[in-house]
């Protein structure tokens, strides 16, 4: 099936790993001119190389908490390739730490970079989805934020936070045409789990072990997600065959989610 992302510019923050970098890879295998940003450019340079279509991708240095810098990458995605058609908000790790350990710097670094660094991006990236006739912004959100776990509060609150704004927004932006959806993870390998089995000393294949989380997290599935199938139901928002898709959020989350 044709998506219709070929031509089109997507710009997709922390693209040199896991959820962020299959979707560069996929946008890019659909035809989609994409600008993607890291902290670490050679990082993400290296992660990009085996990936096809070079001269349709554009990167950059980019703290997504730098309200300058991410203008700055807005207009270099624009003067590239002339415009930019939607926007993956995606950048940002899980904090593991309880409440009582959480300092205030904790809550404010958490909260600047799951939440201001979307409104960092929206408001640099919406001249140019306004002139787009196929708008479309994905914001990464998690099960936290409706289903939220002590030893993850930060990153629970900051989720929540995230999730009303992505509603709000994509009630505000609909008249324009512009399209806003999250979606909202649970348990995704995108490397960290590996290397956590490689440092647990469990004595069985990392399937068995996976397993066994699964199994005590509650996942229906049995079994971590992975990136490419995240990164699938992102560029299915993206594409204009989602257009009467705005203001929901898309659970990958194997069964794990027990709202309604």
């Amino acid at each position: 099936m044709d998506l219709q992302l070929k031509n089109r510019t997507y710009l997709v923050t922390g693209g040199s790993s896991g959820i962020g970098l299959a979707t560069v890879a996929m946008l890019l295998d659909e035809g989609a001119n994409v600008v993607t940003c890291a902290r670490d450019v050679d990082r993400l340079n290296a992660a990009l190389d085996p990936l096809p279509g070079a001269d349709r991708r554009l990167t950059a240095a980019c703290d997504v908490r730098d309200r300058d810098a991410v203008a700055a990458l807005v207009e270099a995605g624009r003067d590239r390739f002339g415009g930019v058609d939607g926007l993956v908000n995606n950048a940002g790790n899980s904090r593991m730490k309880p409440r009582a350990e959480t300092t205030l710097d904790d809550w404010r670094d958490e909260f600047d970079l799951k939440f201001s660094s979307v409104v960092n991006t929206v408001d640099a990236a919406l001249p140019l989805l306004r002139k787009s006739t196929a708008a479309s912004i994905v914001n990464i959100s998690a099960v936290l934020a409706r289903q939220p776990e002590t030893r993850l509060v930060t990153t629970s609150a900051a989720r929540a936070g995230l999730l009303n704004f992505s509603k709000s927004l994509s009630l505000e932006l609909a008249g324009e045409g512009i399209r806003v959806n999250s979606v909202s993870l649970g348990l995704v390998d995108t490397g960290q789990w590996q290397r956590r089995y490689e440092k647990s000393g469990f004595d069985g294949s990392f399937e068995e072990w996976e397993a066994e989380i699964a199994a005590d997290r509650g996942i229906g599935l049995g079994r971590f997600g992975r990136a490419d199938e995240v990164a699938f139901q992102i560029v299915s928002l993206l594409s204009p065959r989602s257009s009467y898709i705005t203001g929901t959020s898309i659970d990958v989350c194997g069964g794990v989610a027990r709202y309604v």
